[in-house]
């Protein structure tokens, strides 16, 4: 047995006409937005990760501080330890810290730009769809 639903004049707006067709173009731009969601979930992954790298720089080099300027300290080179002079592994913390925050620098530069085309993509999108289209993720 069918059963039969009165559309509300929204949904006869938005069910099926000639205006809601999915164009070649309109394509384009979904399969971008899909794209730059994607992307936009790996930098953010990258972005956190990179912040946890400088807190726990941040936190050897406090502890750092509080060690003998005579003692060696081991410092992590790949997947070995090195002894070094606290002095050398202070300079190679900071080096490291300041590359971290270079990088940062660039994955956020990288999600503004990004999140900025989303949001033209979207607004242009719920422009032409309306309510026929779930952009919200």
């Amino acid at each position: 047995m069918l059963q039969h639903r009165m559309l509300s004049k929204d949904d006869e707006a938005t069910a099926g006409g000639e205006d809601n067709e999915v164009r070649r173009e309109d394509q384009d731009k979904i399969n971008r937005f899909s794209r730059l969601h994607q992307r936009e979930t790996v930098l953010e992954e990258r972005l956190k990760a990179k912040q946890k790298d400088k807190e726990d720089i941040d936190e050897v080099s406090t502890e750092l501080e509080l060690a003998d300027e005579d003692e060696l300290v081991p410092y992590k080179i790949g997947d070995s330890f090195v002894h070094l002079p606290l002095e050398e592994a202070q300079s190679l913390l900071t080096a490291s810290s300041e590359e971290i925050d270079a990088e940062v620098s660039r994955l956020e530069d990288s999600l503004g730009e990004l999140r900025e085309e989303l949001t033209q993509l979207k607004g242009a999108l719920y422009a032409r769809f309306g309510k026929a289209i779930n952009l919200d993720v």
